[in-house]
């Protein structure tokens, strides 16, 4: 995992991996609806038709164990109480000139890719040294998903296929350049291109139909 900004792409202000991989992971989803219950129901009919209110924020949550017992030589290097702070400092340490804590984005492989911030970390020490120093814990990690506005705007009318722009990629085309053309602001190209779930920004294959959505 690792800082971000605010259309997911590494700062280089910190980073953390974990040396004991996850044993699973959480990723939910969710949808609100309404409906009209000051409507009169036609005779016949139970139910009121429920409507799409809005997507729900995404989560994510996870456990990771931090050893330093030697059982992960990686991870003996470095102790516990030092891991535990290392990933504070990523997750949780309040940005001063943002007013917030950081964005991150955790990594899984190269399938599983989630841009958010933590909104609660337990740290459960679970083995201690003569000392008193710790020798393993457990960390309990959730997290809510997190959009620029202008991501958050392309998203809203995603499903709305008749506002939603086609245009065919041409030899020569850039994103930001089609991103212009379409909006009058080229900083939408790393939303579209998210939108549209492109690989790489910098080279656009001729023939290829991106989607462009109206912004509200």
């Amino acid at each position: 995992m690792s800082c971000c900004d605010h259309n997911g792409q590494p700062t280089g202000e910190g980073q953390f991996q974990a040396m004991i991989n996850p044993a699973s992971l959480n990723h939910q989803l969710g949808i609100s609806y309404n409906s009209d219950n000051s409507t009169s129901l036609p005779i016949g009919k139970s139910a009121v038709e429920s409507k799409l209110s809005q997507y729900q924020q995404e989560k994510l949550s996870f456990e990771l164990i931090l050893d330093g017992t030697g059982v992960v030589p990686q991870a003996a290097a470095v102790d516990v109480s030092q891991q535990v702070q290392q990933l504070k400092n990523v997750v949780y340490h309040y940005v001063g000139e943002k007013h917030e804590p950081s964005i991150v984005k955790l990594q899984w492989g190269q399938s599983f890719s989630f841009v958010g911030r933590l909104s609660s970390m337990t740290v459960d020490y679970t083995l201690f040294k003569p000392g008193g120093d710790p020798l393993r814990a457990k960390i309990k990690l959730n997290f809510g998903s997190y959009m620029s506005n202008k991501q958050e705007a392309l998203k809203a009318d995603r499903q709305s296929p008749d506002l939603t722009h086609q245009i065919l990629v041409k030899a020569g085309d850039t994103l930001p350049l089609l991103c212009y053309r379409q909006y009058r602001d080229s900083s939408y190209y790393l939303a579209v291109a998210e939108f549209n779930q492109l690989n790489s920004v910098s080279v656009l294959t001729p023939g290829t139909m991106l989607y462009f959505p109206p912004l509200r």
